[in-house]
């Protein structure tokens, strides 16, 4: 079996700007109280006519660019979402479509806010077994079409976006550029986070998810640094799920990774559930804030309670 690296990246974002002041002229709420409640200041919109579908060609249609190739070099894509309307065809045959693929295989993947390294993780396993060469891997949510925007604890976290990355196989004699995934859940405490009814409505116990985010997580992350081979002070990024800053910060801390630069971009861009790490590590990249080659922690958490995360060579 050959390694995989991620040759390209690309994100999206829709151009309507909500910012905080703008959502206490909905709820009862404020720019203090969400600033230091959650650490956000925006976060994008996207329109009535803007479907999770066509957020994710964006996306995926500048990593492809970015790499170099055309959408016929893919054979492949898997897209991590949990707020597309239509089951079938699912969000990745119509990304297929709109990028005018030729024949790739075609999945969607909900693990929710954990969506896109339980993807990442996929398409590594398909290059080494053999059953894909080239993998368009997306991450892509519309918040903002299953929130209640009556409940000032949940909207004011919402955005939405999207990010890809290509996956291609390595050279035989490069380092592995992903490393090994470590994941799970806990079903007991599945309620924590959920997406339900028809029309379907985000909702979550904020203090749970806080508790077990800032306890449980810190430990496993160091454990996928431990099967890349890799300790947390030799990390140049960690690129968390874009949930909360106060979630991001105290867990970036208990890892341990204090020389790397941490993504903070739920600042910007609220969470985007499985946008959420793929478009920042994209926007660290464009930034130039990572040295191509360095290692970054991914690290996905969130519905279900489900968690995955990998060591990744910046490409």
């Amino acid at each position: 079996m050959t390694g995989t690296r991620i040759a390209a990246l690309g994100h999206y974002q829709p151009a309507k700007v909500l910012t905080n002041h703008d959502l206490a002229a909905m709820v009862d709420t404020s720019d203090t109280w969400i600033s230091s409640r959650v650490g956000i200041k925006t976060r994008h919109m996207a329109g009535p006519d803007e479907p999770v579908d066509e957020l994710a060609a964006h996306a995926g249609a500048k990593a492809l660019a970015s790499a170099g190739l055309t959408p016929a070099d893919i054979d492949l894509v898997l897209v991590a979402t949990s707020t597309a309307i239509d089951r079938s065809p699912n969000t990745a045959a119509r990304v297929a479509a709109r990028l005018s693929m030729g024949s790739p295989a075609v999945m969607d993947l909900n693990v929710v806010c954990a969506g896109f390294t339980h993807a990442l993780a996929t398409a590594d396993h398909a290059v080494r077994a053999g059953s894909a060469s080239r993998v368009l891997v997306i991450g892509a949510d519309k918040m903002t079409a299953i929130t209640d925007w009556t409940d000032r604890s949940t909207c004011v976290l919402v955005g939405d976006g999207a990010g890809a990355a290509v996956v291609v196989a390595g050279g035989a004699d490069e380092e592995p550029g992903i490393g090994p995934v470590l994941w799970g859940s806990v079903p007991e405490m599945g309620h924590a986070v959920r997406i339900e009814g028809s029309p379907p409505v985000f909702a979550q116990e904020g203090q749970s998810v806080y508790r077990w985010a800032t306890t449980q997580l810190p430990p496993i992350a160091r454990q996928v640094c431990e099967r890349a081979g890799v300790t947390p002070e030799e990390l140049a990024a960690v690129v968390l799920h874009q949930a909360n800053l106060r979630i991001i910060e105290p867990v970036a801390q208990k890892i341990g990774a204090v020389n790397a630069v941490i993504a903070r971009d739920v600042v910007d861009s609220g969470n985007t559930s499985a946008a959420s790490i793929p478009m920042a590590l994209s926007k660290l990249v464009d930034r130039g804030e990572i040295p191509s080659g360095a290692p970054v922690l991914l690290f996905g958490f969130g519905g279900n309670l489900s968690y995955a995360g990998q060591v990744i060579r910046c490409p």
